[in-house]
């Protein structure tokens, strides 16, 4: 990666996942390799522009490793690298706020 990251690290940290579409991809890469359309289908309603777009700007950023097999038709694999891996912290905090959040409004609380 070689554009100049923010100096506050809440900011280096939305800058890499800041799109919605990333934070679904690492949720579902966080269980292992996926191809392209099983990312597809497991993200959600995201056009194939789209979420090329996005594992492209993941693998310059160095949090996903994209593997090309000369087959017809070609496969792809996506994998998430050490530092992808690392952010599992982050989503698994975001999973607990969500679910806590939901209670919440179920049981008629203000969020």
């Amino acid at each position: 990666m070689n554009k100049e990251l923010p100096a506050c690290p809440v900011e280096t940290t939305l800058t890499l996942i800041s799109d919605r579409w990333k934070v679904l991809i690492i949720r579902d890469l966080l269980s292992g390799t996926k191809r392209f359309g099983e990312l597809r289908r497991s993200v959600g309603k995201v056009s194939q522009k789209v979420l090329t777009a996005n594992l492209r700007s993941m693998e310059e950023s160095g949090l996903l490793t994209r593997k090309v097999y000369p087959e017809v038709p070609p496969r792809v694999e996506y994998t998430l690298t050490e530092a992808g891996m690392s952010l599992k912290p982050v989503i698994d905090a975001m999973w607990s706020w969500g679910e806590d959040y939901k209670k919440k409004l179920a049981n008629g609380e203000t969020a």
